[in-house]
């Protein structure tokens, strides 16, 4: 089998129905692997699993909350029950809330507690308790694969986004920790890493970074200017790197943060 060969590998993909989600889907499902599509909204779900179906792909829709322990229970039997194990968990969901943003015109006394613990519980618990629920679904292979989703936020702290920046801070953490967690406890097949996307625009940044008529704001601006790429990032920039850790060619890569950012990370600002 070739090096970085993704076929009949049966891969979760959590926050599938998202920007990034569906692209990485896409590309797992085109590449012949057997791609579990999770999400909580049931219309999109089935419309994409419809969707990869059509082009010759093989994928399984599974409606769940990532932050409802009870839902990710009924998935993974479920998933167990088709599938029987799973091979690679992807943790995509996530996003932000704007009570959890500080506005240029507000200072930290105005965030929404209420919404720095969503946006919490959706990046840090929506990453936990999927791992949690799935890795019994590893376990009888003795080898499994788990793969978040960071970000520049979480190593270089962004202004105005405290609820986010502290919650993939967590995440890199988290990836680390369960890292070395998994080889103690299960041995060496198992392997945790996370991918720290730059700036890529979704539908959650959108109108941080952009104006009504698709010119950049300010914000926008200075991460462009820090970016030595000059350039935001597009979904299909994430696949390289994904398909590397999801096959073999990553055997001994556990317990990393890759930066896919264009070169924010490496730029002072000088």
């Amino acid at each position: 089998m070739p090096l970085f060969s993704i076929e009949n590998k049966k891969i979760i993909v959590t926050g599938a129905t998202g920007v990034l989600g569906k692209a990485m889907a896409q590309h797992l499902a085109a590449e012949g692997a057997d791609v579990i599509v999770l999400g909580r909204n049931a219309e999109k779900v089935n419309e994409f699993v419809g969707e990869l179906t059509a082009s010759g792909g093989k994928a399984l829709g599974i409606i769940a909350d990532v932050t409802q322990e009870s839902d990710l229970q009924h998935a993974a039997q479920k998933i167990k029950d088709t599938h029987g194990t799973v091979d690679v968990l992807i943790n995509v969901a996530g996003g932000n809330m704007p009570g959890a943003v500080v506005r240029p015109d507000q200072t930290v006394a105005d965030l929404s507690a209420e919404d720095v613990k969503k946006v919490m519980d959706l990046n840090y618990l929506g990453t936990f308790l999927p791992i949690k629920a799935f890795l019994p679904l590893m376990l009888p292979n003795d080898k499994g694969n788990i793969i978040n989703i960071s970000s520049m936020a979480a190593s270089r702290p962004m202004t105005r986004v405290l609820g986010y920046a502290s919650a993939k801070a967590a995440i890199d953490n988290l990836t680390k920790w369960m890292a070395v967690e998994l080889n103690q406890k299960h041995g060496a097949g198992f392997r945790v890493n996370a991918i720290a996307p730059g700036f890529f625009l979704t539908e959650q940044n959108r109108t941080l970074l952009t104006e009504t008529d698709g010119s950049l704001t300010q914000r926008g601006n200075q991460i462009i200017s820090h970016t030595p790429m000059g350039r935001f990032g597009n979904p299909e920039d994430l696949l390289g790197v994904l398909q590397w850790l999801c096959s073999d060619a990553s055997l001994f890569v556990t317990g990393t943060i890759i930066p896919i950012d264009g070169g924010f990370s490496a730029y002072s600002g000088v």
